[in-house]
């Protein structure tokens, strides 16, 4: 269970000196800190779980999210998450692993957001669809579709099949919400590439 300093106090207000008693508890592994204030009970919860409580508002996204869903192939060990109006990246090392944080725009924050649990924790994931228009909010500007495409399967190395079976008209309206170079030309190679052939 995730607890705060200020729930700490609380608990131990009949301690003359909490703090120290809960300096104790972390030296005795029955705290551990996850960053400034904020303190896991259970060494043995899984990583994910606290990605959204450690900075926020946030949700999990970028390679993290793309790995999760076998968009690509490679096994992500640092908890990438989307922030918004931060202006700044943020990472934390922790004894559950690394989180980095990093912001998408404002208009696009809310949308395809995915509300799931672990273990009783909730956490909040981007959708398929909505982890790959956060990744290539992140990737300078390509010229063209042509290049869009060798992006996509060369440089990221998205799993042909996956990307094929998404949703594909959910991620062309996902891309509105961005209004980068990047999202006009995906959008425009979505339309030619897959819901143009399906509906004729």
């Amino acid at each position: 269970m995730l607890k705060t300093t200020g729930m700490l106090n609380n608990e131990l207000s009949n301690y003359a000196n909490s703090g120290a008693v809960i300096r104790r508890m972390v030296r005795d592994g029955q705290l551990t800190p996850v960053r400034h204030g904020l303190y896991e009970t259970d060494i043995n919860t899984p990583g994910i779980c606290l990605a959204m409580h450690i900075y926020g508002p946030s949700y999990l996204s970028f390679e993290f999210a793309l790995s999760y869903y076998d968009l690509i192939p490679e096994a992500v060990t640092c908890f990438t998450s989307a922030t918004f109006r931060k202006h700044k990246t943020k990472e934390y090392h922790t004894s559950f692993g690394i989180y980095s944080y990093r912001d998408v725009p404002e208009s696009a924050y809310p949308w395809g957001l995915v509300l799931a649990y672990q273990n009783g924790y909730p956490y909040m994931i981007a959708s398929p669809e909505k982890a790959v228009c956060d990744k290539l909010y992140t990737i300078s500007p390509v010229g063209n579709q042509k290049e869009m495409e060798s992006l996509l399967y060369d440089d990221l190395r998205f799993d042909k099949t996956s990307f094929e079976r998404m949703d594909h008209k959910k991620l062309q309206e996902m891309t509105t919400f961005y209004r980068t170079i990047n999202h006009r030309i995906f959008r425009s190679y979505i339309q030619r590439k897959f819901i143009h052939v399906r509906n004729p």
